[in-house]
């Protein structure tokens, strides 16, 4: 029984015998990853920054569906590969040049495990009486375990998530709805361009960040699973979960303001009732937060090892180097929550609108290749061969993808850089936008001009005369 719970698979592809599920475990999937605290917080930016009730709905509503979008397609290509998302990157990076967005995108697990980490560490610590530092700790080495059980566990922890944090949410709610005057928030409407692009960025980046691994979950579906439903169903549970939760965080800021800035995981557990009831929430906090963290390690770790085995010509992975992937992710970023849990708020929208700046490139490319250029034929085998027909390095993609970096520059804003055109835009952030068009059609009309190595069809097994 335990060996058929703990996951065999990491970069190789899921054989069809090994496949199973619906599309609709991509639904509970998402919603529970979405039901959760750090998305609550990423909604209370858009008000903590200046905007108004109404407008950051609508702004967040429209980053939801644009980002979400965009995510599921990428969800898509998992039942028709059997192959982790990053790994069907060397197809258009090269099997070594895919290595420059994964080293970004393992950047970006260890930056979402640490902030995941400050906050589910203050709610484990509250629920057993030792502090935000055990409490990070704790929950680390808790997420670490469920990671390296892998795929089935994964997927069982978001369909208990989505039920019970939705029960609490529900609860959450009712109490919010209690102490806001709703009609005064939302008669006090005044649209801000600049405060309207934030809202919408803040949720597009939260959903275009699980674009690199997205199919990592949905790969052990049935190949025939219909590509419709595995994106219907991806979207709507991101997009619903982190709605729901996005709409409670901009509810919250606007009528709590500092009280919910100082400690956000104890506005919120406050917000529900005491004893019995608090230990509940403190649960639900610390369970919607493993969620998304395992997520974050089990991706992290297939980041790490597509890196490496790109050099190294690995092609599969021992349980025991796969728990040793695991802890590093696990270590790095506990270490990083420790060292910033005292400035997580200030720090975390300034995180996610910088990574947007690097994986809406990315996400342009393969999603040109893969439905406009190679029209999901890929020879799998050559996914693995640095002397196949992708080669080690392919300076097509690469260029346009360093043109995507440098395209959004100037539209950039950031505490640390703000580019040159953000004024005369009213101070918006239009990067992200930049940062999908460029790339893709650079990219769609460099590779089109060039299509000897795309396979007639989708190539499973080596092919000899290759």
């Amino acid at each position: 029984m335990a060996e058929a719970l703990v996951e065999r698979r990491s970069i190789d592809v899921v054989p069809d015998a090994e496949r199973h599920g619906t599309a609709f475990s991509q639904f509970t999937l998402w919603l529970g990853a979405n039901l959760q605290i750090t998305a609550v917080v990423t909604g209370a930016l858009a008000v903590v920054f200046g905007g108004d009730v109404v407008w950051s709905l609508v702004g967040l509503v429209v980053g939801n569906l644009l980002g979400g979008a965009v995510m599921a397609l990428h969800s898509a290509q998992g039942p028709r590969l059997g192959l982790p998302q990053m790994i069907q990157s060397r197809a258009q990076f090269g099997v070594r040049g895919a290595v420059v967005p994964l080293l970004l995108v393992i950047l970006m697990y260890i930056g979402f495990f640490a902030s995941g980490s400050v906050l589910a560490g203050q709610a484990v610590g509250e629920l057993t009486h030792t502090g935000d530092t055990t409490g990070i700790v704790v929950f680390a080495l808790v997420t670490g375990a469920m990671a390296t059980v892998g795929y089935r566990v994964i997927h069982a922890l978001g369909r208990v998530a989505s039920i019970v944090c939705a029960i609490a949410f529900v609860y959450l709610g009712i109490r919010l709805l209690d102490r806001v005057d709703l009609s005064a928030l939302l008669h006090d409407a005044h649209f801000d361009a600049p405060m309207f692009l934030l809202a919408i960025s803040l949720s597009a980046s939260w959903q275009l960040a699980f674009g690199p691994y997205v199919a990592d979950y949905s790969r052990y579906l049935p190949r025939t699973t219909s590509a419709k439903s595995t994106f219907w169903w991806t979207l709507s549970g991101s997009a619903i979960g982190s709605q729901w939760s996005m709409t409670f965080g901009v509810l919250v800021a606007a009528t709590a303001g500092a009280k919910f800035l100082d400690n956000q995981v104890s506005y919120v557990v406050g917000l529900g009732g005491a004893g019995i009831i608090a230990s509940f929430l403190y649960f639900v906090i610390a369970l919607g937060k493993l969620t998304i963290n395992v997520l974050n390690t089990y991706g992290g770790f297939m980041s790490m090892v597509t890196s490496v085995s790109g050099f190294r010509g690995q092609k599969v992975l021992s349980q025991r180097a796969r728990a040793v992937y695991i802890a590093l992710i696990m270590i790095a970023g506990t270490a990083v929550a420790l060292v910033g849990k005292d400035s997580f708020l200030s720090s975390f929208k300034d995180f996610l609108l910088f990574l947007l700046t690097f994986f809406t490139p990315w996400s342009a490319i393969n999603l040109v290749d893969y439905y406009l250029i190679s029209k999901e034929r890929y020879d799998i085998p050559a996914l693995s061969d640095p002397h196949g027909r992708y080669g080690a390095w392919r300076w097509d993609a690469l260029s346009v993808y360093v043109v995507g970096l440098l395209a959004q520059l100037p539209f950039l804003a950031t505490a640390f850089y703000t580019g040159p055109l953000v004024g005369p835009l009213g101070g918006a952030d239009i990067s992200w936008i930049v940062g999908l068009v460029v790339p893709a059609v650079l990219y769609w009309a460099v590779a089109r001009r060039n299509t000897a190595h795309i396979p007639e069809r989708t190539l499973r097994e080596p092919v000899a005369a290759e």
